[in-house]
């Protein structure tokens, strides 16, 4: 079977990249795919994508080394194997609160007698490739998220879950469930628990993943230690670029500035 090498480097100890998708669309996910990220992460929870996107950005992705996961939008068994049958080498899986929605997470993505996955891979077993069967259990990463209250009082016996292979830190709804609010990665609490986590994955012997979307909190976050930070989404970069290039491009030509619209 295909190795999951990015799961190998988590287990190691080693550090990888990742970026997100949220743009239902097969070119783009292929293009971020060939900008040499470790792996890359469909977003069902929270992005414009449904199953019929994954089925073909998961293919696109497969053009090159990259690890293609998949955030599901909730902890549905259902929903984990899908993504799973149709080639996905990993599964985040939201708003996990104790070891019980983590060991459900887990069985959803091993065969037995490890878990309760159904068999059927369709395209996982084409693109994991011989004896995916017998080596899917090992190489299929279950990444639960760590974003509220009940999540971040229960962390370290939901770090010892069996089978689960990292933790994930949403740090937005980790303020939520600080009671700061989305945007409050500099408060010392914030901060505070961001290290806990990361204490309790290494005292597990797990891989410690966080969501980013600027270069600054990626670099921290590595210097940090953790095994799996994002750089940021596809739109953004998109946006981003096009903000910065415009403004230059008018400013150089004597034009008007004109103001961007939305949040970003």
């Amino acid at each position: 079977m295909r190795p999951n090498h990015v799961l190998r480097a988590w287990r190691e100890g080693g550090q990888t990249v990742g970026g997100w998708l949220s743009v239902g669309n097969a070119f783009t996910a292929e293009s971020m795919a060939h900008v040499g990220f470790d792996w890359l992460c469909i977003d069902m929870q929270h992005g414009l994508i449904d199953y019929q996107d994954v089925k073909v950005m998961l293919p696109a992705i497969s053009t090159t080394n990259v690890m293609p996961i998949v955030r599901v939008p909730w902890n549905e068994p259902y929903e984990i194997m899908k993504v799973l049958d149709a080639g996905a080498y990993g599964v985040i899986v939201p708003l996990i609160n104790n070891r019980a929605e983590a060991e459900k997470a887990v069985s959803a993505c091993r065969y037995p007698p490890q878990g309760m996955r159904s068999f059927g891979p369709v395209r996982a077993a084409m693109y994991g490739g011989g004896n995916y069967a017998g080596e899917a259990n090992n190489e299929i990463a279950c990444i639960a998220m760590i974003e509220t209250a009940e999540g971040i009082e229960n962390i370290d016996e939901i770090a010892a879950t069996p089978g689960l292979d990292a933790i994930y830190i949403g740090p937005s709804d980790l303020g939520y469930g600080l009671g700061l609010g989305p945007m409050a990665f500099e408060d010392p609490k914030h901060k505070e628990t961001v290290a806990m986590i990361l204490a309790a994955c290494k005292k597990a012997g797990i891989g410690a993943g966080i969501h980013t979307g600027s270069l600054d909190y990626t670099k921290r976050y590595l210097e940090m230690g953790f095994n799996m930070v994002t750089l940021g989404t596809d739109s953004a970069f998109m946006g981003r670029l096009a903000r910065q290039e415009l403004k230059q491009a008018r400013g150089d030509s004597g034009l008007d500035p004109v103001e961007s619209t939305g949040y970003n």
